[in-house]
């Protein structure tokens, strides 16, 4: 009798530890389901921001989305903080911050400068940094992406931007513009100035695998950054090439390639009267004729009106 009772007693010993390891799994599948419950909440909103600029792109409003763009790109950084590789938000991160510096503190920074030029100073020091961001987060997305690649970049870039494929050139594109951008607010530091190589790798790379990406936003792209290289032939050629090309894709829905050749080859060309051709021709476009491109054109035609009031301080003549 006294063995059985040591049995049960053993028995009854042993069933409470067993009970408190259930109720310690339970627990712990319920804190493992809220974990992934939040982390498919995260994920939802990661993939609606990166999804949300159509909303900002047909605004009639620059300056509501000047104030609002802010506290959108601090919420992504936020969620990117929980999901570090989510290459949808890395994307659209890359590319606001981009497009807020150029837009909103880079084109401001030239307007400001006949009147204060510290001022314009301090806000093109702020553009670079501001592409700087944008450049990492693209970096960012292409290393979640392909493993190992941000190193090789640096050391060999034509071979590194091999392994690219259609889908990454969202990320190569706005990588290339925004490091690009940088660049020209840093002709005085000849580290930035030695990274030209590397984003022309990047942007060729994508020419190679969608040359018709974003109705030609690369060629508009490459119609300044071909004035950059240091490559055989006339640069003059290969910007007129782009533009052309530019031109044809965007079948007279946008005027960012016109604003881009005046500005990038009509001024060092001193080519007047097309400069004031083209600027005049972006002024005329009707920008609600279409909706989807409205912000990027109402811009691009506030810095032609600029342009065209600097004519006779940018030409000789």
């Amino acid at each position: 009798m006294k063995a059985q009772a040591h049995d049960q007693d053993g028995l009854h010993r042993r069933k409470i530890p067993t009970g408190l390891t259930a109720l310690g799994l339970l627990a712990l599948s319920l804190t493992l389901a809220g974990c992934s419950i939040k982390r498919m909440a995260i994920d939802q909103v990661a993939t609606a921001l990166s999804e949300s600029g159509a909303g900002f792109a047909s605004d009639d409003d620059p300056e509501l989305i000047k104030a609002a763009a802010p506290f959108s790109l601090k919420l992504m950084e936020s969620l990117l903080q929980e999901v570090p590789n989510h290459e949808g938000l890395l994307f659209a991160t890359s590319s606001g911050f981009t497009q807020y510096a150029y837009a909103f503190v880079q084109l401001e920074a030239d307007q400001l400068e006949d009147e204060d030029f510290e001022g314009a100073q301090k806000m093109r020091d702020r553009a670079r940094r501001l592409y700087l961001r944008a450049r990492d987060y693209g970096l960012r997305g292409l290393e979640a992406g392909h493993r190992g690649f941000s190193g090789e970049l640096f050391e060999a870039p034509e071979n590194a931007v091999e392994v690219m494929t259609r889908g990454d050139v969202p990320l190569l594109y706005w990588t290339s513009v925004s490091w690009a951008a940088a660049i020209s607010l840093s002709l005085d530091d000849a580290n930035m100035i030695a990274d030209l190589p590397i984003v022309e790798s990047l942007i060729y790379k994508a020419l190679e695998l969608d040359p018709d990406y974003e109705d030609g936003a690369i060629h508009v792209f490459l119609i300044s950054f071909e004035q950059a290289r240091s490559a055989e032939g006339d640069p003059f050629e290969r910007s007129r090439y782009h533009f052309e090309r530019a031109m044809e894709l965007q079948k007279g829905r946008q005027i960012g390639a016109l604003v881009a050749y005046a500005e990038s080859v009509c001024v060092p060309k001193q080519d007047r009267q097309n400069f004031q051709r083209l600027l005049n021709e972006a002024l005329a476009f009707d920008a609600e004729s279409h909706p989807e491109f409205r912000l990027v054109n109402l811009i691009m035609q506030e810095r032609a009106a600029w342009l065209l009031s600097q004519t006779d301080s940018l030409f000789l003549d």
